[in-house]
């Protein structure tokens, strides 16, 4: 048995390294917003004492955020070790607003959080405890690299932090000892063993597929068929250059509207299609009208694509750390007029990606590329680059509990997320849904928009038409 322990990266949660740039951060985060009678010291702040001892105890439960990442030197491909230098203080920040701190103060401190990237040499994760906010409220602000983390898992990670119900109580931290980590040359050999112990076991099991190839046969055909139709949605063809597509900076800015989901689920129910399909409406909405009020940009004729992941976790895959997700890729028709046209458009769009399996075929593409990383990563590269950007911006929308939860005895009152922004996205959205609410986070490079809150403001307006055009 070896002496020391490492684990790979998967090459999607590789990519989401390779993919980062001075401009081009590669992190996820989220803004969750806490009643804070509840945890109160004494001197009148928060007790960041008894929050720090319970994000403390968790961390037993998510080993990754103890790990640091080490390179395999003759390929540099990613592997996680154990942090043998880990400072949980270096992770957990406290700070304060001038009080009474608004909003406007805390979105500004978010943009500014997510403005520098993650110092590669630690564990990727950072947690700010930030109090002083008006209406008796504190937050915390997290970040978490995206090679750690998705979406869906996030929420999983969000339960091990906070209870269904209010509670005082902290569990116990055990002791905990990093596993030593590989020497530069054990590293390289122990990976070289890896992959001629698969060229093997691939020869071995040749006789077995060649007595299920009809059936294998059968598979790849689907699978194949399903990436074909993943690529010709437009994932080899640039998009349109818009105003919400420059080159970007390094900053950011941070703002957020809420949304009644019983108002998207009205939607939903008025005008037909799924969830989904009513936010991708209202972000549809939304653009059109900021982009032609605020931008004077003529829509027509310039497809707007949006790429929307799609969680591929299965339900026994729940709490597992990286990224299970695969991405589609559809057009926004904010070329059109009409909001039940362009509902109906986005709808039937939606139906074909699911007939078409384009989840799979995305997620095929990806395990096609496992035998050359480094070549699929500079593909990734030049793809999302200036001259082959394939979509304009992100938009996800991640499910979450539809019941309070609660920070030891503090209450949860919302949850706003952001999702990373590409090269030469100049936006991206992301939408938590919450006890009765969809939190909609708006990331921005910060030249880019610096009249957030009017987008924010087309985001209420095109949900409020679409919910009287539903109930009409």
């Amino acid at each position: 048995m070896p002496s020391f322990h490492y684990e790979p990266l998967s090459y999607l949660d590789a990519s989401f390294l390779a993919l980062e740039s001075p401009t081009a951060h590669m992190h996820v985060a989220g803004v969750a917003i806490f009643e804070a009678g509840p945890l109160k010291a004494s001197h009148g702040g928060i007790d960041i004492a008894r929050i720090r001892a319970h994000v403390h105890s968790k961390l037993q439960y998510i080993p990754r955020y103890r790990q640091r990442l080490e390179w395999v030197p003759y390929d540099r491909r990613p592997v996680w070790v154990d942090d043998d230098h880990f400072d949980f203080d270096y992770h957990v920040h406290h700070i304060s607003l001038p009080r009474p701190g608004h909003d406007g103060q805390l979105k500004d401190l978010a943009g500014r959080i997510m403005s520098t990237k993650l110092d590669r040499s630690r564990p990727l994760w950072e947690l700010w405890v930030v109090e002083g906010i008006e209406g008796d409220r504190f937050a915390i602000i997290a970040k978490i690299h995206h090679c750690m983390i998705d979406g869906l898992s996030g929420v999983d990670l969000t339960t091990i932090l906070l209870n269904v119900m209010p509670t005082s109580d902290i569990e116990d931290a055990p002791d905990w000892t990093p596993r030593p980590a590989p020497t530069p040359t054990q590293l390289a050999v122990a990976e070289a063993a890896k992959t001629t112990r698969r060229v093997l076991d691939r020869v071995r099991s040749l006789g077995d597929d060649l007595k299920e190839g009809k059936a294998l046969a059968e598979k790849a055909k689907g699978r194949s068929a399903a990436a074909l139709s993943s690529l010709r949605s437009g994932w080899l063809t640039p998009a349109a250059r818009t105003p919400l597509n420059p080159d970007l900076g390094p900053n950011r800015r941070f703002d957020w509207v809420d949304i009644g989901l019983a108002d998207v689920k009205a939607i939903k129910d008025g005008l037909g299609g799924s969830v989904n399909d009513a936010v991708l409406s209202i972000t549809a909405g939304a653009l059109r009208r900021f982009l032609i009020e605020e931008r004077d940009y003529d829509p027509s004729g310039h497809p707007f694509r949006v790429m929307n992941p799609v969680s591929t976790r299965s339900a026994n895959e729940r709490g597992k750390l990286g990224n299970q997700v695969a991405m589609w890729l559809l057009e926004l028709p904010i070329d059109e007029p009409d909001p039940v046209a362009r509902h109906d458009r986005i709808k039937m769009k939606t139906m074909e990606l699911k007939r078409e399996n384009h989840a799979l075929g995305a997620a095929t593409l990806v395990e096609l590329s496992s035998g050359t990383p480094i070549t699929l990563l500079s593909l990734a590269n030049r793809v999302v680059g200036p001259r082959m950007r394939p979509f304009n911006m992100t938009v996800t929308n991640i499910p979450g509990p539809q019941f309070p939860m609660y920070l030891l005895e503090a209450p949860m009152l919302a949850n706003y997320p952001m999702v990373p922004l590409w090269a030469q996205h100049g936006v991206g959205i992301a939408i938590f849904s919450y006890n009765g609410s969809l939190h909609w986070g708006i990331q921005a490079d910060y030249d880019t928009l610096p009249d957030s809150a009017k987008l924010a403001d087309a985001i209420r307006s095109a949900a409020d038409e679409l919910l009287q055009l539903a109930g009409a």
